[in-house]
């Protein structure tokens, strides 16, 4: 990895959290940071292969909600 390419993605997520999220708790981190991960290491890829992209890495995976990490249960 190279200096400019952690200060690209790191831009890209600082501006996302400053742009569009506002406020990212910390136990839900990671996943901001996997969906920025997604969003640079696609950044190439034509506007209709990412829906194409999304789907493949969605493939045998489920989406289910745990207790985020740091976060108390009240």
């Amino acid at each position: 990895m190279y200096t400019n390419t952690a200060e690209g993605f790191i831009s890209l997520l600082k501006r996302g959290i400053v742009g569009t999220f506002h406020h990212v708790g910390k136990g839900h981190l990671g996943k901001y940071v996997s969906e920025f991960e997604f969003r640079y290491n696609a950044r190439k890829a034509a506007d209709k292969e990412r829906p194409v992209l999304i789907v493949r890495g969605a493939e045998g995976k489920r989406l289910t909600y745990k207790q985020p990490v740091g976060e108390s249960q009240n």
